[in-house]
């Protein structure tokens, strides 16, 4: 409860002094145009989706990364169709990936440890390869 009341203060201070700032007419269309990218991310989220399995597959996230970055989207998204400047500021700042990895990873760099799957079964082929020349003794009578 007590969170709350301090969103929703901070809230109304932030939009009261962006609103006399901006005017009236911006302020609506500020609202009408997040909300508008809301209901876009959200109709799009299968795209994100799509990108975060991939990378999953690829191991360059693991399956708790994997959550918390889709949910930080839908939270995202769902702020910003919400109408208010914080709820918009934060929603676009869940938006980038960068700020999301962040707060999933808890400012913990991860290694690059990438690797398509395609290039490591590759690699682990051309360990077992070995080099032969074939000569055909082929000899034909004409």
């Amino acid at each position: 409860m007590l969170y709350f009341i301090v969103y929703l203060f901070l809230e109304v201070i932030i939009s009261v002094n962006i609103s006399s700032a901006i005017g009236g007419l911006a302020t609506f269309f500020e609202i009408v145009i997040s909300a508008f990218v809301g209901l876009m991310i959200l109709a799009n989220f299968k795209t994100t989706l799509r990108e975060n399995f991939m990378a999953v597959s690829y191991n360059c996230i693991d399956l708790k990364e994997f959550q918390s970055l889709n949910l930080f989207t839908i939270i995202g998204a769902i702020l910003l169709i919400v109408p208010g400047f914080l709820t918009d500021i934060i929603g676009s700042l869940l938006q980038f990936s960068i700020f999301t990895t962040m707060l999933v990873n808890r400012y913990n760099v991860k290694s690059n440890k990438c690797k398509k799957e395609d290039e490591y079964n590759n690699l682990r082929k051309d360990d077992d390869v070995i080099d032969v020349e074939i000569i055909s003794d082929n000899t034909s009578s004409k």
